[in-house]
């Protein structure tokens, strides 16, 4: 039992590092694309920010991960390292040949998968699933929204300033919004992960005595502890430092051609929606936020200015990611089951 609560949590740690690697590209697109900063200083950027999440964030989204989307007492080892195989193995797959997909719900998808082909849809919990699979569709429309109406205000506002004096000043202020988004970026999807570790522990707190000593205090209910928070912080943080360079490209400019002043805007309309969506506990994905983000911005130059063909491969990666990872996961979960 600890051997395989050990992996789960390795294989966990690699997918945050994976998250981190995928997500690069949502923290640092618009930067790298309007040349603000290099490939190597704007990732060493945004992984500062993702670990500084630490210290602002506390830890809903973990907790809506661990209890508010399949029945907890269902929960066990095999199941968790199920779900982790196939989430990870479908990141990989997609980080790979550049699409931008949602790492958090190839997590969400992975977890369901294995309870619903083993215990069926009563012990999935119906309302944490509805809320996630709404801002499926509300997060990019609300980073779209918002960040149309930021390029528009700030056209308005600058329209009779000189095009280059605009783009030093907006240089200056993507830092800053690139920074906040990767905080919101930190804070959402390192607490996915957290969520995961926490809720295998929780399952098998009370069996083994390392594992209560030093890795999950038996209270009897289920908490996230502090060591987890910060080893979970720290490794999506490296996984953005090495970056997803393909990721990278593909949001930078395959969706829409950005300069600093649209940058900053994309960038501030998502990190409002992440940062909102992490106070509430809501588990949304990065990816469709900052994609929603800059195809808003795009459109303030006209609706033929945004890749629609680019856009659409995006989509359809989103909208296969649940199902592909839910399918993939409850299958492993079979074998591993079949086998021990």
């Amino acid at each position: 039992m600890l051997t395989i609560v050990i992996v789960a949590i390795f294989i966990a740690l690699l997918f945050d590092f994976l998250n981190g690697m995928n997500d690069a590209a949502n923290s640092i697109a618009t930067i790298v694309s309007t040349k603000v900063l290099s490939p190597g200083a704007a990732v060493l950027w945004a992984a500062f920010w993702n670990f500084a999440a630490f210290f602002i964030f506390g830890v809903s989204v973990a907790n809506t991960m661990g209890k508010g989307i399949v029945d907890s007492s269902v929960v066990n080892p095999q199941l968790i390292l199920s779900a982790l195989i196939g989430a990870v193995m479908w990141v990989w797959v997609c980080t790979h040949y550049g699409l931008p997909i949602s790492v958090s719900h190839a997590l969400i998808g992975g977890l369901i998968g294995p309870v619903w082909f083993t215990y069926g849809s009563g012990a999935l919990i119906a309302t944490g699933i509805f809320k996630i699979g709404l801002f499926i569709v509300l997060s990019p429309l609300i980073g779209a929204v918002l960040s149309f109406i930021m390029m528009s205000i700030t056209m308005l506002i600058f329209k009779k300033q000189h095009p280059l004096k605009v783009e030093g000043i907006f240089k200056v202020m993507q830092l800053f919004s690139s920074a906040v988004f990767s905080l919101g970026h930190g804070g959402n999807d390192a607490q996915k992960t957290m969520g995961i570790i926490a809720i295998l522990l929780f399952s098998v707190s009370g069996t083994n005595s390392f594992i209560d000593t030093y890795l999950y205090a038996n209270t009897g209910e289920f908490h996230v502890p502090l060591w987890l928070t910060i080893t979970c912080y720290s490794v999506i943080g490296l996984g953005t430092i090495s970056g997803g360079w393909k990721v990278i490209k593909t949001l930078g400019d395959g969706l829409a051609k950005l300069k600093p002043v649209q940058g900053f805007s994309a960038e501030t309309a998502g990190a409002l929606t992440l940062i909102g969506t992490a106070v509430a506990g809501i588990p949304v994905s990065t990816t469709h936020t900052i994609t929603g983000a800059i195809i808003g911005v795009g459109i303030t130059k006209g609706v033929a200015s945004v890749k629609w063909a680019t856009a659409k491969n995006i989509v359809a990666a989103w909208v296969f990611t649940i199902p592909a990872t839910l399918v993939i996961s409850g299958l492993i979960y079979l074998l591993i089951n079949s086998v021990f």
